[in-house]
């Protein structure tokens, strides 16, 4: 099951991870899972996206949440959501390992 359930409008469409970031940009993202619900690429721009943790707390996010489906071309690997500008620290909570990952690479340079 996924970390993080994505809605289109009111409906939920499928889920995510999120297991990718870059912290300093408040970004998260990850493969997107389909649902039933989702119908294709073509319907991804209409509605607005959002996401959610699984119980159910909406993750504030100022530049807006992002789907690319290539699908068609790549298979189910083909399917991404990207969550933009996630403040701080509700990023911090939400994701610790991208943090931890983020001030690893800094130590390590």
């Amino acid at each position: 099951m996924a970390r993080f359930n994505v809605y289109r409008g009111e409906e939920m469409i499928g889920g995510s991870d999120l297991e990718f970031g870059d912290p300093p940009m408040g970004v998260a993202f990850g493969r997107f899972i389909p649902n039933e619900r989702y119908k294709g690429a073509g319907a991804a721009s209409s509605g607005v996206l959002s996401v959610c943790t699984a119980s159910g707390v909406l993750i504030e996010a100022s530049g807006g949440v992002h789907l690319e489906d290539q699908s068609a071309e790549l298979g189910p690997d083909g399917m991404e959501v990207s969550v933009l500008g996630i403040a701080s620290p509700e990023y911090g909570t939400l994701f610790p390992e991208h943090v931890t990952a983020y001030e690893h690479r800094l130590k390590s340079s």
